[in-house]
């Protein structure tokens, strides 16, 4: 017999980032946030898809260990997204100055969005890697254009420095793959990764 939806392991995100809380509240799943502070580095010559997968795994892990040592349990999801423009990774601007130059090294060009994510079952010994991989097309800015969008904030938070979900999306031509990949959690490779743990989506 299948399991109810009240039978269900809670999700646990392991990430503050209200972008990615608001795409697993759609799911309409029951969830819980505990951010990791796992470490983030990372060899500089590590693959793109390497870097988010490592990332993803190592966040989820950290907070699956802290759950497992208080006998909770949880399925918990930890998640990465970086920016890749020729090669380079491009993380979250250090500044306003460092936003400038990350938007304005991807105007008029295209580029690919990584997002690594990783599901650990805190109670038990099933764990999944996956990510996802976007191509996104941005359209010529001017400074100006680039400096005032700087000025509202939005980039500071966001791996590449722009938020495709906000002021952001005004900068993209089109997409060639998922669109919340590049928002930060891709919800069809998550309802993928989750049917391995018997919970299904809806």
């Amino acid at each position: 017999m299948s399991k109810s939806k009240f039978e269900r392991p809670t999700i646990v995100m392991a990430s503050s980032s209200p972008r990615r809380q608001e795409l697993v509240r759609s799911l309409g799943l029951p969830y819980v946030v505990h951010p990791s502070d796992a470490d983030e580095t990372v060899a500089a010559d590590m693959p793109p898809d390497c870097i988010v997968e490592t990332l993803a795994l190592r966040k989820a892990r950290a907070v699956a260990d802290i759950r497992r040592a208080a006998g909770e349990g949880g399925i918990v999801i930890g998640s990465d997204t970086i920016v890749v423009l020729d090669g380079k990774v491009l993380g979250k601007p250090i500044n306003e100055e460092d936003a400038v130059q990350m938007l304005t090294s991807l105007q008029g060009n295209a580029h690919k969005v990584y997002t690594g994510v990783a599901m650990i079952d805190a109670a038990g010994k099933h764990t999944e890697v996956a990510h996802g991989v976007t191509t996104v097309h941005m359209k010529p800015w001017t400074e100006e254009q680039i400096r005032r969008y700087v000025a509202t904030g939005e980039p500071m938070d966001k791996a590449g420095a722009y938020g495709i979900q906000g002021i952001g999306s005004t900068l993209v031509t089109h997409i060639d793959g998922c669109y919340f990949n590049v928002v930060g959690l891709p919800l069809s490779l998550v309802s993928d990764m989750l049917a391995t743990f018997d919970i299904i989506v809806p």
